[in-house]
């Protein structure tokens, strides 16, 4: 049973200074996709792409920063940091959170990191909110992290035109116990292991380590491991678990199945995003589509409602419904009422 409300405090990004064009991803194709079809079919114009000083790491403290600047808290306040940083960072076996706590100055907090690729954030924020309800010492949780997995594309893999889109950024927000505004309310999360090694970085760890003869390849070789047996799944039970997952999160709310306002959802190929709205009943008013941003990986949520609120499409009263999947497989889902 609740006994205090979960609020989001705040929330902050961070994008690098660099962009990628759809000309540009053409061009790394090597003719196999157009311009035009890289805009009208992928989704994508422009997209951030990570400069040296991008870790992912350092994206997450500038997003963190920016959070706590917002939230007008000092960093003292915070209780636990968990990270929704991706595992490609500054150096591997290194805590990302521990190393946000250190950056920010967040000295009495303790960190960890969390991993469910493009489903972190939404599973960070549930599990956020279960510890400050079990925990009476924790009142104040940072989520943050960065995105850069963009790094291992190799544009001229044909199987992999689903992330043509993985670009780079920082994002981060602070849930606080007994903030009433910007309420955390119900989530779902599902996984299907059936999909565990269908996609993947085949090179750099214990089964394939780097070495003199594959280096080159081994940092551009995300790619679909077993691409037929993926796609075939994904086509049989993605829209159908995300919309599960979207009525279990509303259920657990208590509000009707799918009163959405606004939603906030991951970078997707056009088509697939219209249809998602069309599924839902929503306006393109109500979404925002990153064509000019990329799919940054699980901070494309942050993204979204971020933009929600300076552009004015979200208002004080909305329900907010965010959604994401991840490599792996997972999908998820929350509800949130703003203001």
């Amino acid at each position: 049973m609740e006994t205090e409300k979960i609020g989001i405090k705040s929330l902050g990004t961070y994008f690098p200074k660099n962009k990628f064009s759809a000309k540009q991803i053409a061009e790394a194709t090597e003719g196999v996709w157009s311009e035009s079809a890289i805009i009208e079919k992928l989704g994508i114009n422009e997209k951030f792409i990570a400069s040296q000083e991008d870790g992912t790491q350092e994206m997450g403290v500038k997003a963190a920063l920016k959070a706590i600047e917002n939230a007008q808290i000092n960093p003292l306040e915070i209780d636990v940091i968990l990270s929704i940083g991706e595992e490609w960072k500054e150096f591997p076996l290194t805590t990302t959170a521990i190393y946000i706590q250190e950056k920010i100055g967040a000295t009495n907090a303790w960190g960890i990191d969390l991993q469910q690729r493009c489903a972190t954030g939404i599973s960070a924020m549930k599990i956020a909110k279960d510890m400050m309800l079990s925990d009476p010492d924790i009142r104040t949780v940072l989520i943050a992290g960065g995105y850069r997995n963009g790094d291992f594309l190799d544009y001229t893999d044909k199987s992999m035109s689903m992330m043509f889109n993985l670009a780079a950024a920082g994002g981060a927000i602070i849930l606080q116990k007994g903030y009433t505004k910007n309420l955390v309310l119900g989530s779902h999360i599902m996984s299907d292991g059936t999909m565990a090694r269908d996609a993947g970085v085949v090179f750099g760890g214990t089964e394939n380590p780097i070495n003199a003869e594959n280096y080159q390849k081994a940092y551009h070789s995300l790619t679909l491991m077993n691409e037929k047996h993926m796609k075939d799944r994904l086509n049989e039970v993605s829209m159908k678990n995300w919309l599960f997952c979207i009525d279990r999160a509303f259920e657990k709310s208590n509000l009707p199945s799918r009163k959405i306002d606004y939603l906030a959802i991951l970078h997707i190929k056009r088509s697939m995003h219209d249809f998602m709205l069309e599924t839902l009943n929503l306006k393109p008013v109500q979404s925002f589509y990153m064509e000019n941003i990329g799919h940054a990986g699980q901070i494309d949520q942050i993204i979204s409602i971020e933009h929600g609120i300076k552009s004015g499409k979200i208002k004080s009263g909305n329900i907010i419904c965010q959604i994401a999947a991840g490599i792996g497989y997972a999908w998820a889902a929350n509800v949130i009422k703003w203001g």
